[in-house]
């Protein structure tokens, strides 16, 4: 018989589930009194107690004689910010029970629970075998939930790369220092997860009461194939900023044979005008055509150049 209970106690944010012999208990975001629940009915270490409070863990696991905790960090995309966030769920789980704590933030586990506490057929699926069982059943989710994120970083890599050679190349840059920013956030946090689940894995804990091996495996493969799918496109990325910056070097260096041209076309306009504006006597000074023999004169001289360069290939 199934027993769903949304919050035990007055002024306490936890949520329970019971199934079987298996009670599950949610926090979102805990409070001083819920911590204080916990020390009284469960044999938590204090200081692991300390740890769900703070958000800036680094992921662990800690194994005693009846309970694991675990601390895990799993991504969240800021669309403010325009990059990944760490967010971090804090798992203690006995042979009967299992406690998750967390900011709210992880919508797959927040469903997980609420499909638990409406429908018997998800408690009978998710909590009818084993607290390790249950376990998976919440890693799964979270895991499966990094591929959407994953998948946007992907397509926004290869819109950067499709506009690098177009008309926009000029706003690539930006984009581009954002996408290495949020590639390098995603899998710092992913980083520290399969030494964990290679731990669940090949442990024998006694109190999670199942040889639950192949599912964490399972869990590991794909944390796997995220942490190799960053990595090759964090090596796309590079491959994009190098092509950006021979692509901005190339036109850079267009903008300065051309400039270069300009001042090579005026250097004879410059020079002849300056010897002709100097008090001396001077070949057809005095002439009335003495302005159109200069212009003839320095456009001969351009003209030449020009040849001339154009003869060496430098142009």
């Amino acid at each position: 018989m199934s027993v769903v209970d949304k919050g035990g106690e007055e002024q306490l944010n936890i949520e329970t589930i019971k199934w079987g012999k298996i009670t599950w208990l949610n926090i979102e975001k805990p409070t001083p009194k819920d911590v204080e629940y916990l020390a009284r009915n469960y044999p938590f270490h204090p200081l692991e107690l300390e740890d769900c409070r703070s958000w800036i863990e680094l992921p662990k696991m800690d194994e005693h004689e009846n309970y694991l905790f675990l601390v895990l960090h799993f991504p969240v995309f800021n669309k403010e910010a325009r990059v990944t966030m760490s967010s971090q769920v804090s798992v203690f789980i006995g042979e009967d029970f299992m406690v998750t704590v967390h900011s709210g933030d992880l919508k797959p586990l927040a469903k997980l629970f609420d499909d638990c506490q409406q429908n018997e057929r998800a408690r009978e699926e998710n909590m009818g075998r084993s607290s390790g069982y249950l376990l998976y059943r919440v890693l799964d989710r979270l895991v499966d939930y990094c591929f959407p994120i994953l998948n946007k970083v992907i397509a926004n890599v290869e819109e950067v790369e499709d506009r690098l050679f177009s008309d926009q190349v000029r706003d690539v840059v930006q984009d581009i220092s954002i996408l290495r920013r949020d590639i390098m956030a995603f899998r710092r946090i992913i980083h520290p997860q399969p030494a964990i689940l290679k731990s669940l894995e090949e442990e024998d804990y006694p109190f999670l009461r199942e040889d639950l091996d192949v599912y964490f495996g399972d869990i590991g493969d794909h944390i796997g194939k995220i942490t190799e799918t960053l990595d090759e496109y964090r090596e796309v990325l590079e491959g994009i900023n190098a092509s950006s910056d021979s692509l901005f070097t190339h036109s850079f260096s267009d903008v300065m044979k051309m400039l270069t041209i300009l001042g090579t076309f005026l250097l004879p306009l410059l020079v002849v005008s300056s010897l002709f504006g100097m008090n001396v006597s001077l070949p057809f000074q005095d002439s009335s055509l003495a302005f159109l023999f200069i212009i003839l004169m320095t456009l001969g001289l351009s003209g030449a150049m020009l040849a001339f360069f154009r003869f060496k290939r430098w142009i």
